[in-house]
């Protein structure tokens, strides 16, 4: 965080920047390290010495958010968790709800052990993920293509029920919009 401090431009005011994944996961202390530090700012001048962290690091840095794998969930914007301030850039958790839903689907162990901690930090709450999931519509869906709306919806319905969070009235083929 301080070397992407360092190398914002000084004049144009505050600059924003998530993290995201792993770097949620070891700022809460839910693991260790992360293979790689995944961040998130619509400040493209933030990314131009990407390369030079990298190697003065040793450490992976990507660019990407949720929404680059899964639909968006609705208000993510004003979900994000503040970090800290190092001038100019103040940090962020990205959008708890976002994060969670992403890892979800993605489905791997190390990411479903990162779900429980959003649930178990109280970071999330289980019935409103479940509510904003079930208000992404089906055409929503249309830009990921190697994604299932239904199947989606039963990996979260399956993940909860797996947390001991049964909610037998929300029917995860349940849509906002008809099945195209």
């Amino acid at each position: 965080m301080r070397e992407i401090a360092r190398g914002a431009p000084p004049r144009g005011g505050p600059c924003h920047v998530d993290l995201v994944g792993g770097g949620t996961a070891v700022w809460e202390g839910w693991r260790e390290a992360s293979i790689d530090a995944d961040l998130f700012s619509e400040h493209e001048e933030l990314s131009g010495d990407v390369q030079g962290m990298k190697e003065r690091l040793n450490l992976n840095i990507e660019f990407a958010r949720p929404e680059h794998f899964v639909p968006p969930l609705p208000g993510a914007q004003e979900r994000h968790v503040f970090l800290e301030t190092i001038e100019p850039v103040h940090f962020y958790h990205y959008d708890p709800y976002s994060q969670l839903f992403s890892k979800v689907v993605r489905g791997f162990t190390r990411d479903l052990d990162d779900a429980r901690h959003f649930l178990s930090s109280g970071m999330v709450e289980a019935s409103r993920f479940r509510s904003l999931v079930a208000e992404v519509s089906y055409s929503q869906f249309a830009r990921y293509p190697s994604l299932s709306p239904d199947g989606v919806r039963q990996a979260v319905k399956a993940f909860l029920e797996a947390e001991g969070i049964v909610n037998l009235s929300w029917n995860p083929t349940d849509s906002v919009d008809e099945k195209q």
